[in-house]
């Protein structure tokens, strides 16, 4: 007997339905026994630098305060939020707010990692202070000669973006 479209999808929907319960119960089943209120483990795809004492990003500036400041800006501890297992801080709650709705138009490329190194296929930290917006992306430097070649070099930024993927695996977490 031939089932009809509405029992098909029915049928369908009860599947859906069991394999939704079946992944919840799995992530349930990690985390039980932890304590409510702690913070989302970091993945294993997490990448984003930062200070491994503070758990900050970008030593505390405001990742927003770049595009609309112009400027490398510190952020406030008043205005934090905690983003893939690390803490971002902000000038302003507006800021945080934009932040939280958005992270990856503010967050910077390669995880805060110095642009001009990992177009040599180096992960290398940063001094925030030290950035660039080519295009709609922020980009984080060690130096100001790094910085200075990988804007007037755009081959860097294609070599970067090759790079990044397997840079990013070469990270301690």
């Amino acid at each position: 007997m031939a089932m009809s479209p509405f029992s098909r999808l029915v049928r369908q929907v009860c599947v859906f339905a069991v394999l939704a319960l079946a992944l919840q119960a799995t992530a349930d089943a990690a985390t039980a026994g932890l304590p409510e209120g702690l913070p989302e483990l970091p993945s294993l795809t997490e990448t984003t630098q930062h200070d491994s004492a503070s758990g900050l990003a970008l030593d505390g500036y405001d990742p927003v305060a770049y595009r609309i400041d112009g400027r490398a800006v510190a952020g406030d501890r008043a205005y934090e939020v905690l983003h893939q297992g690390v803490v971002w801080r902000f000038v302003s709650a507006a800021n945080r707010a934009a932040f939280r709705d958005a992270p990856s138009i503010y967050a910077p490329a390669y995880g805060g990692f110095d642009a001009a190194a990992v177009a040599h296929g180096r992960a290398v930290d940063t001094d925030p202070r030290q950035f660039a917006i080519i295009g709609s992306r922020l980009f984080l430097f060690r130096t100001s000669e790094n910085r200075q070649s990988f804007v007037a070099d755009a081959a860097l930024l294609r070599m970067a973006d090759n790079n990044w993927s397997s840079v990013a695996q070469t990270i301690a977490r």
